[in-house]
């Protein structure tokens, strides 16, 4: 059998007149999957039910023209970078969604060729036409470093009939959808940023992307992936509120309470909460979060008070399952001295330390319905009292509650006061968890990578390809803390210059099946399609040992076989596709594991 031949991109570069750079991925495998005709196969069309689809994601075919208009009324009504920031975002989800096909559906390609699978993708959607120049990564190192040509670029078209050719760059959509993918796939930030756009004057549009670290300042190219509107609100706020999404490690160092509680996200389901929060932000109304345990809830009252006019007054944050119900009173609303015994002082509760601010209540179900009683008076009068004091102190305190349960549940069981419910629930906001927003996993795994990195004085130089895609596949019940303390552990546990890999994070009761692997056709461990049993305890001491124990490849080998074979009825074809590799290598290999051991 004839190998598909392995095409470099130095061959590219002489039929460009651009000469490469040289590294681990100089070359990639011209013909093997996904190729167009691959990927031209995964295109389905269903007009009876009106459906088009590419693989399992649902697609549309609309008129450039009519994307060219929603584009000019983006720009015309929202403004340049408002509307930048929008289309960036949309651009961002598509390619992430774009790799999530790829990961998914060819899980054994080769590295380099599912890199380039998002060209050749933009291309059969009909966005623009990608020609590598230089294209050089290294997934242990942590670098990529790739430069490319967009030719036929539809929003080049689009932008150029509306408004002429001008001196910025047009392609935004395209700049996000490149960067989504490649983030997706490389488990590291990496940021596109384009140099030369047809609607400059160009005769053709140049892309360059690099990895996070090898830009520097790369504050304007995350302030597009977050919404605009989430951004200071007044010319009074503090200069802190404008920190773009993901820190730099100089600027966490100058604010490490803003880093504390940054928020990451470009996914819808993130935008959304983004947007909500933006309109609210800037009046007195009560916010009520919701979401499970784990989804940046104090995160979010946090970056609202930050974008609020309350900014520049304090932010208070009290944890009701934290404090003993016979103290809720006088933390909540102070003590005179001599209230009570041991009240040796007199103290401000949390509710005076807030005033003029905003007092965050979290776990507010967890407090009894006496303390409740007493929490909703303050609420509806604006004053409190301290414990064993006879003034009323007036207060301006803007009051924002978090919970992990379902308040209407608690008031139709009896343990929540239905009043209460109300006054709170006057703006309320729910958090999705981190498994309904899976496009967001890359860019938060490089944000608490930068953190904790520097936090610990680590230098890992990243993810290796089976630690992206554990994670992608990982179900997250702890949600975003989960991914975080994940993340925290490989930096810890991975020497110095060195990937994050599974071992490093993963204990093996955490991995579900969908993120277990098997060994490929070209030796490396690869995502399983279905695991059995005796595998997963074979995969799981190595995992466990490093791969230095006593497990035999060999042994792998034999079960894979065995179990792939036994999978498919003795239908050797089946069996070989199943594995990935060719019925004659099959044969061979099966004929080879009955043979008995030699003797020497």
């Amino acid at each position: 059998m004839t190998k598909s031949p392995r095409i470099s991109l130095a061959e590219v570069a002489r039929q460009t007149g651009t000469m490469l750079k040289r590294g681990d991925s100089k070359h990639f495998v011209q013909d093997q999957a996904p190729t167009m005709g691959d990927l031209t196969e995964s295109l389905f069309f269903s007009p009876g039910d009106g459906r088009i689809w590419l693989n399992d994601q649902r697609m549309l075919l609309l008129h450039s023209s009519s994307v060219g208009h929603l584009r000019r009324e983006l720009i015309d009504t929202l403004g340049m970078e408002r509307a930048r920031g929008l289309l960036t975002r949309a651009g961002y989800v598509s390619g992430a969604r774009d790799a999530q096909l790829v990961r998914e559906r060819w899980p054994n390609a080769d590295a380099a060729t599912v890199f380039m699978a998002g060209t050749r993708l933009h291309a059969l959607e009909g966005v623009v036409k990608v020609t590598p120049l230089a294209f050089d990564f290294d997934i242990n190192r942590g670098t990529y470093e790739g430069e490319f040509l967009w030719e036929h670029s539809s929003e080049d078209d689009e932008h150029i009939s509306a408004y002429g050719v001008g001196t910025e760059v047009a392609c935004w959509s395209q700049v996000g959808y490149a960067t989504g993918y490649v983030t997706s796939l490389f488990g590291q930030l990496v940021i596109f940023r384009e140099v030369d756009c047809r609607s400059m004057g160009a005769s053709v549009c140049r892309v360059v992307g690099r990895h996070a670290a090898a830009w520097g300042d790369i504050s304007e190219d995350l302030s597009y992936l977050e919404a605009k509107e989430f951004r200071r609100l007044s010319a009074s706020e503090p200069a802190a509120a404008e920190a773009p999404t993901a820190a730099t490690p100089a600027a966490a160092e100058e604010q490490p309470g803003i880093e504390r509680h940054d928020i990451v996200g470009a996914s819808s389901a993130f935008t959304s909460a983004c947007h909500q929060l933006a309109r609210v932000a800037g009046t007195r109304a009560t916010v009520l979060f919701t979401g499970e345990s784990g989804v940046g809830k104090e995160a979010f009252a946090s970056r609202l008070h930050r974008i609020s006019p309350r900014a520049a007054r304090p932010f208070v944050a009290v944890n009701c399952a934290a404090i003993p119900e016979t103290l809720i009173e006088s933390e909540l609303f102070g003590v005179e001295r001599g209230a009570f015994t041991g009240a040796s002082q007199s103290r401000p509760g949390r509710f005076e330390r807030a005033d003029g601010g905003t007092l965050f209540l979290d776990e507010i179900a967890t407090l009894s319905l006496v303390s409740q009683g007493k929490l909703l008076r303050a609420l509806q009068e604006g004053e409190v009292e301290r414990v064993g004091g006879t003034r009323t102190l007036q207060l301006d305190v803007r009051v924002v509650a978090a919970t992990n349960v379902d308040l209407q549940a608690e008031v139709r069981a009896g343990r929540f006061r239905e009043d209460l419910f109300y006054r709170l629930n006057v703006y309320p906001i729910h958090l999705p968890p981190l498994r309904e927003r899976r496009d967001d996993i890359p860019l938060l795994m490089a944000h608490f990578l930068r953190r904790e990195a520097q936090r610990h004085g680590r230098h890992p130089t990243g993810f290796t390809p089976r630690a992206v895609r554990a994670m992608l596949h990982y179900a997250f019940p702890g949600n975003i803390r989960e991914l975080q303390n994940l993340v925290e552990r490989g930096v810890i546990s991975a020497e110095d210059d060195q990937a994050i890999d599974v071992a490093h994070m993963f204990r093996r009761e955490q991995l579900s099946d969908e993120a277990l692997l098997t060994i490929g056709a070209h030796g490396t461990l690869q995502k399983a399609a279905a695991p059995p049993p005796r595998l997963l305890d074979l995969l799981g001491e190595a995992l466990q040992t490093g791969g230095a124990g006593h497990v035999e490849l060999d042994a792998i080998e034999r079960q894979l076989l065995q179990e792939a074979t036994e999978a498919e009825n003795g239908n050797l074809a089946a069996a070989a596709r199943r594995l990935g590799i060719t019925r004659a290598q099959l044969a061979y290999r099966l004929q080879r594991a009955a043979q008995p051991p030699s003797q020497g």
